[in-house]
């Protein structure tokens, strides 16, 4: 099984999530929606945020706390953003510090995502699916 969780602002985020749900057969949640908890044993879980004001939001923040680490095998990580891909080492290391795997390869997007990279987006989730 696998679950997509993320936060977004601006949308960008979630398009990449959305492509890699659909990649998935799943739906993609964002962490601060009802029924993004992670309940059931999860073989890969991908997680993704942006970075805002030099750190990640705090509802991903609150998310990445909350996480039971032991439900999720795997994890493996995405990010938007204009500026920094800092967000993706900023999750690698909330997921870690639960106990999840997570793998070194990450998926991202400089600013918002166009047709190739959302199709680029589904097959990296397919890599680990």
């Amino acid at each position: 099984m696998a679950a997509v969780r993320y936060y977004s602002r601006s949308g960008n985020t979630k398009m990449i999530a959305e492509a890699m749900a659909k990649a998935a057969g799943v739906e993609a949640v964002s962490v601060d929606q009802p029924g993004a908890a992670i309940t059931e044993e999860t073989d890969v879980l991908f997680i993704g945020g942006a970075l805002y004001a030099y750190g990640l939001d705090q509802n991903m923040k609150d998310y990445l706390d909350k996480l039971d680490g032991t439900k999720i095998k795997k994890a493996a990580v995405f990010s938007t953003s204009w500026i920094s891909k800092h967000a993706l080492a900023l999750l690698k290391k909330g997921l870690q510090e639960k106990g999840v795997a997570v793998e070194e390869e990450t998926f991202y997007v400089r600013s918002k995502p166009n047709a190739d990279q959302l199709a680029q987006a589904e097959a990296f989730a397919k890599k680990f699916l």
